[in-house]
């Protein structure tokens, strides 16, 4: 369905635009919400630091 070359097809082309962007932005949240679980995941205490291997 090819999107026509008029007023219409450009409010079609900036409401998905605008939808899309609430995905993306959303998307990037979720990678940020997801660092300080990694971060638990491979947490490191002093002790195993300071021995030698």
């Amino acid at each position: 369905m090819p999107i026509q070359d008029n007023v219409y097809g450009a409010l079609l082309i900036s409401a998905i635009d605008f939808i899309l962007s609430f995905v993306i932005i959303g998307g990037i949240g979720l990678l940020l919400a997801a660092f300080p679980l990694l971060n638990r995941l491979g947490k490191l205490d002093d002790e195993s630091l300071k021995k030698p291997h």
